[in-house]
């Protein structure tokens, strides 16, 4: 039972986060595509905004396809948490809930992508498991890039003519 209950939540969490990075990447599901989703992270003051865009997309999209299959894990969740960690500080002024656009799905997310790092895969998995120094390396990187984002984000200054605006 219990292979069958975390192929349920990587399935239903990498499935979610990887067609949320193809909108952000591609524009499918009825998304933005890259482009508006720069200009998105450009507006919120992280730099560069089309690298920063495609990573966070890209983080979503292989983190979710990883996740759901269990393949190369604990690849896929990492790639979750990381993007996860940035969403809800990016969130974090508009309150928790979600309605107000707040970070609770960020959190959500975030918290479920960190026990499927702790809890494993299960053995319902398309693939092998990552190698130990592999996985060492994939924390190091993840953790950060992570921390870069959020250096940006959380000490950005608002585009200027978000400055001009406040003077007048």
């Amino acid at each position: 039972m219990r292979n069958v209950g975390l192929l349920a939540a990587r399935t239903v969490l990498g499935g979610y986060l990887a067609v949320h990075g193809a909108q952000k990447l591609f524009g499918s599901f009825g998304g933005p595509g890259l482009d508006a989703t720069a200009a998105g992270f450009e507006a919120m003051g992280m730099r560069p905004a089309k690298a920063m865009a495609t990573l966070a997309s890209a983080s979503e999209l292989g983190g979710g396809v990883l996740t759901a299959t269990g393949l190369a894990y604990p690849l896929g969740p990492l790639a979750i948490a990381g993007a996860m960690t940035v969403a809800t500080a990016v969130h974090r002024k508009q309150g928790l809930m979600s309605q107000k656009r707040g970070f609770e799905l960020p959190l959500t997310n975030l918290a479920l992508a960190i026990g499927l790092m702790s809890s494993g895969p299960g053995r319902l998995v398309l693939g092998p498991r990552l190698p130990k120094s592999l996985t060492r390396i994939a924390v190091l990187a993840a953790v950060g890039m992570a921390a870069v984002s959020l250096s940006q984000l959380l000490g950005a200054k608002p585009p200027a003519s978000a400055e001009a605006a406040e003077d007048t």
